[in-house]
């Protein structure tokens, strides 16, 4: 353990951070499910709205946490989480979300646990693969200033 603590991502980011996966996911994710699943389209979309608000919800605190552990164990910031690390982040939070959405799927969409099972890790799979990308294309994109954007501002 390092006993150094990286900078976090501020609420802004992390808020930035959250509506953009959930904006892309959706756009990316609810036409397929739609017809996979045979769930009429404005039902798929208000199922993955419901499980996007979930997802949004589990995103800040699973992600805090994962950031914080990571940073309190190995002193680096996430955006230089290394890629297999990345894996098992993505894994780890589709996994959790998994726990929570599956009674949601089976209510909303009248499946049984084992349909309603099959079309979760069909999309779980799917935001697997998307986190993965989406998240180091973020942390490239907006990287975290170790030392804030006040040092930023002075350094001008």
């Amino acid at each position: 353990m390092s006993g150094h603590s990286p900078k976090l991502r501020s609420l802004r980011d992390r808020l930035r951070q959250i509506v953009l996966f959930e904006a892309g996911g959706l756009v990316l994710i609810t036409p397929p499910f739609a017809w996979a699943s045979g769930v009429a389209l404005a039902d798929s979309i208000g199922l993955l709205l419901l499980l996007a608000l979930l997802a949004a919800l589990w995103n800040g605190v699973y992600n805090t946490g994962f950031d914080w552990l990571d940073g309190r164990l190995t002193g680096r910031c996430a955006d230089r989480r290394p890629l297999p690390l990345r894996a098992v982040h993505a894994a780890g939070f589709e996994g959790g979300l998994l726990l929570m959405s599956l009674p949601v799927v089976m209510v909303w969409t009248g499946m049984d646990w084992r349909e309603a099972l099959v079309a979760d890790i069909a999309l779980a799979s799917a935001y697997v693969v998307y986190a993965f990308g989406f998240n180091l294309a973020y942390d490239r994109a907006f990287p975290i200033n170790p030392l804030g954007a006040e040092a930023v501002a002075h350094a001008d």
